[in-house]
C-alpha cells in the first residue's frame, strides 16, 4: 500500500465507551433498550469510532434494574457481528450490589460473566455502601480472573485510596476513571493520591471530551500531576450523543487534541493516552511500527503528530493486518480572484489531511 504523504501510527483503542445508549440523543422519549435498538446503535457507534482509526473498543454497558440482561446480550451479538472490523469487549455494570437490593444486581454481575462480559465493574458512587460495591466487584473478578473498571467522580480522596488500597496488585489490572473530581482537590491532596493510585498500580482513564453516566462532574483528572505520580493514564470518548452528552464524534485523536492543547501534554504523550497507553489499560498486546507488532494501525494524512492531532480528516484504518476503513476528505476552492491571490488552484480540488 502507497502510503506517500502519510504518517503512519500504532492504531487507538477506545477505553470507555457506551455501546448501550451511544446515539440516543434524537430519540423521542426516553432511551430504548429494545434489543434490536440496542445492537443496531452499538454497530453503528463502534463502526464511528472504528473509522476514526479505534481497532478496540471498551463499552459499558449497565444490566439490572429494569434493563435486566437485554443491553448486555444485544452489545454481544454486535461484538459479533464486528469481528473481523474491530475488537469490541463488554464491562458488566450493575447499578446497586450491597443490602438487599444489591442480590439481584451481584446475580447478574455473574451471569453477565457466563454470558461474555469480559471486565466487571460499575459505579461505586451510586451504591449506598461504595466500599461494599468495589468489594463485591472485586470478589467477582477474582472469581472469574476478570479486569475491573470502576466509574468514580473521585470526590472523596479518602474513598479513592481506599478503593485504590483493596485493588491494589489485582491480576488482570483495576481501571478507574473518569476521576474529574480529582482536578477540584488542593494540590498536595491530589499529589497524595495520585501516589497511592501509582502504588497501587491502577490505571486512571479520564474523558477529555467531555462526562457520561454515572458521572456527574464535566472536569478533567488531572493528567500531568498522575503522569508525574508514574500513574497509566489513558484518554476516552465516555458518552456519545446520549443524554448525557448530547454531541460527540467518538474520535481519539480530538481526545488526544484536548490533552495537548488543554491540558498541557506533548503531542506523543497526548497520541500515547489513547493509543499505547489504552491498550495497556485495556490489557491488549503493545503494538509499535515495526515488524514482529501486531498489525493494529492508523494511517493519517500529513508528516508531523501534532498536524495530524489538529488536521486529520483522511484516514486508513488497519485491524489484524487489513484495511478495514478508509476515509478521504476533498476541499473544493470556488473560482474566485482571492482564491487566485493565494495561489489557490481556481475550481481545484485538494485531499484535505
Amino acid at each position: 500500500m502507497d502510503l506517500s504523504g502519510y504518517l503512519l501510527l500504532p492504531a487507538p483503542a477506545e477505553v470507555h465507551a457506551h455501546a448501550d445508549t451511544a446515539l440516543s440523543a434524537d430519540a423521542d422519549g426516553p432511551v430504548s433498550y429494545d434489543a434490536q435498538d440496542v445492537q443496531r446503535r452499538a454497530t453503528e457507534a463502534t463502526l464511528l469510532q472504528l473509522g476514526h482509526g479505534a481497532t478496540a473498543l471498551r463499552a459499558h454497558v449497565r444490566v439490572g434494574d429494569v434493563k435486566g440482561l437485554g443491553a448486555l446480550t444485544a452489545v454481544l451479538r454486535a461484538r459479533r457481528s464486528l469481528r473481523g472490523l474491530a475488537e469490541l469487549t463488554a464491562v458488566a455494570m450493575p447499578r446497586v450490589l450491597t443490602g438487599v437490593a444489591g442480590a439481584d444486581g451481584l446475580a447478574m454481575l455473574r451471569d453477565s460473566v457466563k454470558m461474555g462480559a469480559s471486565v466487571v465493574g460499575g459505579c461505586p458512587d451510586l451504591d449506598p455502601d461504595p466500599t461494599g460495591y468495589v468489594e463485591a466487584v472485586l470478589e467477582v473478578a477474582s472469581e472469574h480472573g476478570c479486569p475491573v473498571d470502576l466509574h468514580t467522580d473521585a470526590t472523596d480522596p479518602a474513598r479513592l485510596a481506599r478503593l485504590a488500597a483493596m485493588a491494589g496488585g489485582m491480576r488482570p489490572g483495576v481501571t478507574i476513571g473518569p476521576c474529574g473530581g480529582l482536578g477540584d482537590l488542593p494540590a498536595d491532596v491530589a499529589s497524595r493520591t495520585a501516589d497511592r493510585l501509582a502504588a497501587a498500580g491502577v490505571s486512571v482513564v479520564c474523558l477529555p471530551q467531555g462526562g457520561c453516566a454515572g458521572a456527574e462532574r464535566r472536569g478533567t483528572a488531572p493528567v500531568r500531576l498522575l503522569r508525574s505520580a508514574g500513574v497509566r493514564v489513558a484518554a476516552g470518548s465516555g458518552a456519545l450523543r446520549d443524554t448525557s452528552n448530547p454531541v460527540g464524534r467518538g474520535d481519539p485523536l480530538e481526545a488526544a487534541y484536548l490533552l495537548a492543547s488543554h491540558h498541557g501534554l506533548r503531542p506523543e504523550d497526548a497520541y500515547d493516552a489513547v493509543s499505547t497507553s489504552a491498550r495497556a489499560a485495556l490489557g491488549l498486546p503493545e503494538v509499535r511500527v515495526e515488524a514482529g507488532f501486531p498489525a493494529e494501525l492508523l494511517a493519517v494524512r500529513g508528516d508531523r503528530l501534532a498536524g495530524a492531532l489538529s488536521l486529520a480528516y483522511s484516514r486508513i484504518v488497519v485491524h489484524r493486518g487489513r484495511v478495514v476503513a478508509r476515509t478521504s476528505a476533498v476541499r473544493e476552492y470556488c473560482n474566485s480572484a482571492a482564491a487566485a491571490e493565494l495561489g489557490l488552484p481556481r475550481q481545484g480540488r485538494g485531499e484535505l489531511s
